[in-house]
This record gives C-alpha cells, sequence and structure tokens, in this order.
C-alpha cells in the first residue's frame, strides 16, 4: 500500500483545485455565456477564492434558463399562441379597438409585450390602489371572508406572526367551509413557515406547495432563483398584485423600518384570468405536473371600467427579461417625464444608459429610494448608480418616512407599472416576477400624485451632496458595485 506524506496531499489538493477552477472558468466563458462583467467577476471570484468559490459559483450561478421549468402540454401551449397572434392580427389590421387613448398612443409597448412577454390585452379592468399596508391587508381580509368558491394565494414572505398567523387562521376557516384554498410560497423567503405549523390548515382541507424547495435539507442549487411574485386570485373575480408581503414589517410593526410605503393592486375584470394563468403555472412548477388551465374564466367578470392592463411575468427559465424590456420601452418613449420608485436600484448597464439619455434630452427623470438599508450592500449599490443619474441631469429623492419598498414606473402621465419586480439585476434576470402595466391616464395620475405626495416626505440627494461623500463611502460603492455583477 503507498502512503503519501502531507506535502504529497497538500500538493494533489492544489492540482485538483486548480484543475476544477480552469474547468469552472471555461464553463462560465464558453458555455454559460454569461455578460462579460459578469464572467470576470467570477472567474475572478474563482480563482481568489479556491475552495469557497467553487461552491459558491455552484449554489448561486446554475443557469435555469436550459430548463424547461413550466410544463405546457401542446393543447394549451397552441391556445395561448393562437390567442396571442389573433390580438396582434386585430391591432395591425385597425380591427381591434383600443377602450383609451392610451392604449392606443402606446400600442407599441403593447405589442412588445405581446410578442416578447407573451401578454394578452385586456381592457374592462377597474383598478384600486393601496400604498398603505394596513388598509391592504384590510381589504384582503375582508375579500378572503367573503370568498365563496376559491382562494389562490402566493407570496415570497409570509411570517407566522400575527398577521400571518390571521391570514392562515382566516384561510383554514375557509377551507372548513369548503372552500378551495391553496397556497404557495417560496421556499427560501417562507422558510419560517412549513407543514407542522400549517397543520391546522392543511386539516381543514387547505393544500399548500413550495416553491424550489430543495431536494436536500442543507443544500440547494437553485438558491439564486427565488419566486418573488405576490398574487391572490378570489372567487376568480378579484385579483392583488403588487410589492406587499405578509409580515408585521408590512403594516409598520418593526421598529428598525418604522412605517413600510409600499403599493399594491386589487384588479377586477379580465386580468385577473392572466394573475389566475401565472398561479396556475407556479403551482405545477412547485407539484411537478402539468397546470390546468380549465380553472380559468376566459369570459372574467364583467366590469364597467375601460382600463387597459397587460401582466407580464419574467423568470430565470427564460433569457428573455421581459419584465426588464416593457419598462426600458416606457423609459425610451416618455417624452415629458418619467418617476420611479424602487427599494433597490442596482440596473445594468442597458437600463442605466436609457435613464441616462432621458435625463440628457430634457425628460424630467425622478427616482426615489429608501433613506435606509434592508440590506446594507444593495443601499451602496442604490447610492452608486443613483450618483450616476445625479450627474446626468436625473433627480433623487430619498424617502425619509419609514421605508420605501414600492415598486412603480409611471412614463408621462399615462402608462404605468406596478408589481413585484425591483429596479435591479436580480429581479430583471434571477427572480420570478410578475408586474401590471396599465394604460390609463387617470390611474397615471393617482400614481403620479402618490410620488409627489412622497416627495413632501424626502430629502432630494444633490450632486453636491454626493460629491462630498467621503472615502469610506466610495469603498462601499465601488465594493457594492463590483459584486452587483455576480448576483
Amino acid at each position: 500500500m503507498i502512503h503519501f506524506s502531507v506535502p504529497h496531499w497538500i500538493w494533489i489538493l492544489e492540482i485538483a483545485l486548480s484543475f476544477i477552477n480552469v474547468i469552472l472558468a471555461l464553463i462560465i466563458i464558453f458555455i454559460e455565456r454569461k455578460n462579460p462583467a459578469k464572467t470576470l467577476a467570477w472567474v475572478l471570484v474563482l480563482f481568489f477564492l479556491p475552495i469557497v468559490g467553487a461552491l459558491v459559483y455552484l449554489v448561486f450561478a446554475q443557469n435555469i434558463s436550459r430548463r424547461k421549468t413550466y410544463k405546457l402540454d401542446d393543447k394549451d401551449n397552441k391556445i395561448i399562441r393562437d390567442s396571442l397572434k389573433e390580438q396582434m392580427n386585430d391591432i395591425n389590421s385597425g380591427d381591434l379597438e383600443f377602450s383609451n387613448d392610451v392604449a392606443n398612443i402606446w400600442q407599441h409597448m403593447v405589442k412588445l409585450n405581446l410578442v416578447y412577454g407573451e401578454a394578452y390585452l385586456t381592457q374592462n379592468n377597474s383598478i384600486d390602489m393601496f400604498t398603505d399596508g394596513k388598509d391592504f391587508f384590510r381589504t384582503l381580509l375582508k375579500d378572503i371572508k367573503i370568498a365563496k368558491y376559491s382562494i389562490d394565494i402566493e407570496f415570497y414572505i409570509i411570517k407566522p406572526d400575527f398577521i400571518g398567523q390571521r391570514l392562515l387562521n382566516l384561510l383554514t376557516e375557509k377551507a372548513k367551509e369548503g372552500v378551495k384554498v391553496r397556497l404557495l410560497v417560496d421556499a427560501l423567503g417562507s422558510r419560517r413557515i412549513n407543514d407542522k405549523k400549517l397543520k391546522d390548515f392543511l386539516d381543514a382541507g387547505g393544500e399548500v406547495e413550495y416553491f424550489f424547495k430543495p431536494k436536500f435539507k442543507y443544500l440547494n442549487f437553485d438558491l439564486n432563483y427565488r419566486n418573488h411574485r405576490k398574487i391572490v386570485v378570489i372567487d376568480n373575480k378579484y385579483g392583488y398584485i403588487g410589492g406587499f408581503n405578509i409580515a408585521k414589517e408590512y403594516l409598520g410593526f418593526k421598529k428598525r423600518f418604522g412605517y413600510w410605503r409600499d403599493t399594491h393592486l386589487r384588479i377586477m375584470g379580465n386580468s385577473v384570468q392572466d394573475l389566475k394563468a401565472i398561479f396556475l403555472m407556479d403551482w405545477s412548477v412547485a407539484k411537478d405536473e402539468t397546470p390546468d388551465f380549465d380553472e380559468i374564466d376566459f369570459y372574467g367578470e364583467n366590469v364597467k371600467s375601460d382600463i387597459a392592463v397587460q401582466i407580464v411575468m419574467s423568470g430565470p427559465d427564460s433569457v428573455k427579461e421581459q419584465i426588464k424590456r416593457a419598462m426600458m420601452r416606457m423609459i425610451t418613449y416618455a417624452s415629458d417625464r418619467i418617476y420611479l420608485q424602487t427599494p433597490y436600484f442596482v440596473p445594468d448597464k442597458a437600463m442605466i444608459e436609457s435613464l441616462k439619455m432621458a435625463a440628457q434630452s430634457g425628460v424630467d427623470v425622478k427616482i426615489m429610494i429608501p433613506c435606509m438599508p434592508d440590506h446594507p450592500f444593495v443601499y451602496w449599490a442604490n447610492y452608486a448608480y443613483c450618483g450616476e443619474l445625479i450627474k446626468s441631469g436625473a433627480r433623487v429623492f430619498r424617502y425619509e418616512n419609514g421605508f420605501l419598498h414600492a415598486k412603480t414606473l409611471v412614463a408621462d402621465g399615462e402608462v404605468s407599472t406596478v408589481g413585484s419586480a425591483n429596479f435591479d439585476v436580480r429581479s430583471f434576470r434571477l427572480n420570478f416576477e410578475a408586474n401590471a402595466f396599465v394604460y390609463d391616464r387617470d390611474f397615471a395620475t393617482k400614481m403620479e400624485k402618490s410620488f409627489e405626495d412622497d416627495m413632501k416626505l424626502s430629502t432630494e440627494v444633490t450632486l453636491e451632496d454626493y460629491e462630498s461623500r467621503g472615502l469610506w463611502i466610495k469603498v462601499k460603492e465601488a465594493v457594492s458595485v463590483l459584486l452587483s455583477d455576480i448576483l
């Protein structure tokens, strides 16, 4: 038997690690084909942190765009494709009568979302907007309480605190009444929720699934890819989409954050069925089955309103970055003003250049970010990118009345978007997200009014403020921007 001395083992280990790093580097460069900045960042991580870097890469950098995440059968695929094609043909031929002039003016974006985002345009929607957590939860619980047939709930975060428990207790009651109740949560974001804590709910007939639940308890190769959507559909009649999760901090009951400023929508109309379709698709992923679209009422609720809406979904299962493209369209075609709110402002090069060009061409670009971090790394990246835009003529505001979590964009007081997607590379590339794109002047006016009210509770970051920052802040900014490329 051959016995190796310690130096021999060290030598063999070094060779093995070098070989693994070279192989991973070649995969990143020639197979994964990430953008150059991200490629360089990962190669540096691999070679400067040989063991840790390889493990971090395996957990955080897996490319799932090659997977078939959603398993639609051929019949459903054909129905979806045919309906999208039919609406596009109707627009091009002039046979589609737009419900308002905004949808007509922005039909180039409607077409983009139809073709690229596979998002059908519905034109009979009414929308209620919530900016306060107490109002949102009060209305949501009220709608759940009167549900007669079905309740489908999908959130990134549900915590078993007093508000989470109140929701779960109500869902349990509805399940006992015979209402079909399904609860879908992200396995990481809602890690404090499990079957044991949901025993009463499950015993009552409720159903629960966990999106991307790890196959091994302490090892999850999908850790970096999260379902960040916040969707509720009740009786196929009421649909919710926006930024609120289910936890006490979203009601302002967390001292660290104080008041929680967010935006969420309650929709009635045919767009509710699009929200239902997204829920069913996500539910099927968690259950590893083909989605059953027979539950969808394609005629929807008869609503006497003419608000046009497209529900756009995006995720790491595709390289299209559908929500990002739609937002970029809004920015590049805006001629007067752009109002953007986001807790995480970490745009990629294309997005930041779009905003710079808008500001430099005379468009009134206003961006609002939080005054405090919930993730320090992201906060300093926020500050760095905002600094670039201030130099280009954009105006940046720090919301001072608590924590700003709203994810909104309004262009020219005409088209708006609200949803789960932050203005960052994680939401654009790594998370499963859903946003409502709304074509309506009255709704956009409400959105702008809300933004302007928030400005009264904010402090503007001037060029002088930004350029006077200290050396340590500059270091934190530089590190944060570098690391943002390997998210």
